[in-house]
Parts: C-alpha cells; sequence; structure tokens
C-alpha cells in the first residue's frame, strides 16, 4: 500500500522564508515531477501557508481536526498549484486556544498518508508544541536556514533539538543567498552543524513578486535560477533525475561530454 513520506519543513527563527520553501518544494514536486502533494500549515498561532497561496477563509482548517471537531478530510482544498493543503486558523476561535497533544498531528495525518506521495508541514518558528508536533508526526526534516551568523545559531538549536527527538534531518535549505562575501558558505555551514546543505536558493525579488501574486514562483518564472534550484531539490527529495532547462546550463554539459 502506497504511504506518503512526512517532511517536516523546520526553523527557529523567523524571517527566513520557510513557508516560501515549502509552497515551491511541493508546487515543484507537484508540477514537475507528478507527485500527489499535500501541504499542512502547522504553525498554528501564526500561520502563513494560506496566506501565501491566497486562502484566507476555510470551512475547515487544522484547528478544528486538532480538536476533534472534524476528520483531517473534510479539512483537505484542492489548489489550482497541482497539490492540496490543509491550512490553520487566522483568527482562532476561543474553543481552539487551549494547548493540543503534540502527538495528535502524527495521529490525523497518519490518516490520509495513503492518498499522497509526500505530504509536507509547515513548522512553527518557535520552539514550541507546534514544532515538536512537526518533528513527532515527520518522517524525515528539512532545516532552512539564511547565511548569517544569528540564523546559524538558531539552526544549531534546532539541529540539537531534532537529534534529542530522533528526527533524522535529510538536509538544509541554505536560502536567501545574495553572493555576497560577507555571508556564510555552504561549507561553513556544513562543517559547524554536521549537517549536509542540499539546496543552495539565491535571494531574488520576483519571489516577492510571486508571493504578491500568490503563486508559487517556481510556477510564474519557472526558468530562474530559484525556480531550478527548487526543481533540482524537488528531485533529490523524489529520488528524481532532473534536467536544468536553462540553455548555459545544457552548453556547458555538451562540452564536459
Amino acid at each position: 500500500m502506497k504511504s506518503a513520506k512526512v517532511i517536516g519543513v523546520i526553523s527557529i527563527k523567523g524571517g527566513v522564508g520557510k513557508t516560501t520553501v515549502v509552497s515551491n518544494l511541493g508546487a515543484a514536486l507537484a508540477k514537475e515531477f507528478g507527485k500527489k502533494v499535500l501541504l499542512v500549515d502547522a504553525n498554528m498561532s501564526a500561520p502563513n501557508l494560506g496566506l501565501h497561496l491566497g486562502i484566507l477563509n476555510s470551512k475547515y482548517t487544522l484547528h478544528d481536526v486538532l480538536y476533534n471537531q472534524v476528520p483531517i478530510w473534510n479539512a483537505i482544498r484542492k489548489t489550482e498549484y497541482g497539490f492540496d493543503v490543509v491550512t490553520s486558523s487566522l483568527a482562532p476561535r476561543q474553543e481552539h486556544k487551549g494547548r493540543v497533544n503534540p502527538y495528535k498531528l502524527h495521529n490525523r495525518i497518519s490518516q490520509v498518508k495513503k492518498d499522497y506521495d509526500f505530504i509536507l508541514i509547515d513548522s512553527s518558528p518557535n520552539l514550541n508544541d507546534e514544532m515538536m508536533a512537526t518533528m513527532i508526526a515527520s518522517d524525515e526534516l528539512l532545516a532552512v536556514t539564511s547565511p548569517d551568523y544569528p540564523t546559524l545559531s538558531c539552526t544549531l538549536h534546532a539541529v540539537k533539538v531534532a537529534k534529542e527527538k530522533k528526527t533524522p534531518i535529510a538536509g538544509l535549505i541554505l536560502n536567501k543567498v545574495r553572493n555576497m562575501g560577507f555571508e556564510l558558505s555552504a561549507e561553513d555551514i556544513e562543517s559547524t552543524t554536521g549537517v549536509p546543505v542540499i539546496s543552495v536558493i539565491d535571494d531574488d525579488v520576483r519571489i516577492l513578486e510571486a508571493l504578491s501574486k500568490t503563486t508559487p514562483a517556481v510556477l510564474s518564472t519557472p526558468k530562474k535560477d530559484f525556480s531550478v534550484s527548487y526543481n533540482h531539490l524537488a528531485a533529490q527529495v523524489a529520488g528524481e533525475r532532473y534536467e536544468d532547462p536553462r540553455f548555459l546550463s545544457k552548453l556547458t554539459a555538451i562540452f564536459k561530454r
């Protein structure tokens, strides 16, 4: 029986682009590789995934699911981008503000694993029950970081907590790279954390432009460097082969052959 791989996307610092990574990786898996994908916004205290996708109101959300008001399949929404999503409430009702058992997310997601190839969980950026729920529910983790010392410090903490919870970290995603001399390199970050950097994604104003249009950037500008990086990342996650569509890369490959 088919069972989805559940991947938690984490960081312990806001502003590194974690939700952007989730939406674009989900879109790349669905469009480029034809995978059936579910995105889950497990950042229940400050959800953003729905906003990235232009979903402001859902009849049912993850809050309803975890507070035992509806089954999870009632909260699943199809999107025009090729993947499904479970959002969280932007303004939770009073009955949704109590503490939730971190193991509940694992239980609810397990009920729909047979329907998908991949389930991506957008974690809370805070070291709280919400992040613990993501770690418990996930088969493996991807940690998003940026090339600066404050974020690296937070990434080290995230790696430490994940190891304590015995949830394997498949790799780091180095995001918002401007290719400046003062930035930390992928090698610096790998040697400090002991975790491989599996994707480097350049900072680009077109990612913000796509966000303003509530569209994953990998779909709106598929041949830009950052989109190719997301497709390479999706290929690694899916165990698939990906051919770089850019002319210069093709030319380089010809000369190498």
